[in-house]
C-alpha cells in the first residue's frame, strides 16, 4: 500500500522531467479589476526573476497620435489583432509574467496557438466576487493610486461589466485549453494566504 510519503519518488521523477525542459515559463495573471494581479506579480518576482509585461500600461503609454493611441483616446477597445501584434514584440526568450493579457477569447487562443509550444504556460486565475474587487480598488485609490480607471464608480462598473462579458469567456476557454496549465485561486483571503496558494500551485 502507498500512503504517507510513499508517493515522493513519483514527485521527484516529475520534478526531474520538468527540469529537463528547456522551455521558458509564461505565467498568465488573470482575474477581475482590482483583484491584485500586480501585487501577486511583484511577490512572484521577489522569489524568482521574471520579465513583467503589463499589457494595460503598455497600451496606455502608446503615443496619442498612434493608431492605438487614437483608439484609446475615444474610449474604444483596441482590436485584438493590434493588441496581439503589439504583445508579440515583447515576447522574448525570458521567463515572463503576463498581466492583463489575454483579455479576450481571441487573444487567449492566439497566445496558446503561437506560444504553447515555445513556453510552459501556466494560467493563474484569481477568482473572487465583485464586491471584493470594488473594495480593493477603493483601497488602491486611498493608498494613492493615480490610475484614471480607478477614479469613478461608473468607470469601475464598466470595467467589471467588460470583465464578465469579454474576459470570462477567455478564462473559461483557457481552463481546458490544450498544452497549458490552469490553476484557480480563491482570491478572497489575505495577500499572505493568496501568495501561499500561488506558491503551492507553482511548486515552491
Amino acid at each position: 500500500m502507498f500512503h504517507g510519503r510513499a508517493i515522493l519518488p513519483g514527485r521527484v521523477f516529475y520534478d526531474k522531467i520538468m527540469c529537463m525542459s528547456n522551455k521558458k515559463q509564461i505565467i498568465v495573471m488573470m482575474g477581475g479589476p482590482g483583484v491584485g494581479k500586480g501585487t501577486f506579480s511583484d511577490l512572484i518576482m521577489s522569489r524568482q526573476p521574471f520579465k513583467y509585461i503589463e499589457a494595460g500600461a503598455i497600451l496606455r503609454a502608446m503615443p496619442a497620435d498612434s493608431e492605438i493611441g487614437k483608439i484609446i483616446s475615444v474610449g474604444n477597445l483596441v482590436p485584438d489583432n493590434l493588441v496581439c501584434n503589439l504583445m508579440a514584440g515583447y515576447m522574448t526568450d525570458d521567463d515572463i509574467i503576463l498581466d492583463g493579457f489575454p483579455r479576450t477569447l481571441s487573444q487567449a487562443k492566439w497566445l496558446v496557438q503561437n506560444y504553447a509550444h515555445k513556453y510552459d504556460i501556466h494560467v493563474l486565475f484569481f477568482n473572487t466576487d465583485d464586491e471584493t474587487l470594488v473594495e480593493r480598488i477603493k483601497k488602491r485609490v486611498s493608498d494613492g493610486s493615480v490610475r484614471s480607471d480607478d477614479s469613478a464608480m461608473q468607470i469601475i462598473a464598466r470595467r467589471l461589466e467588460n470583465y464578465h462579458k469579454i474576459t470570462m469567456p477567455a478564462i473559461e476557454w483557457l481552463r481546458s485549453a490544450p498544452g497549458i496549465r490552469f490553476s484557480e485561486i480563491d482570491a478572497a483571503g489575505s495577500v499572505e494566504n493568496n501568495f501561499q496558494d500561488i506558491s503551492n500551485v507553482l511548486g515552491w
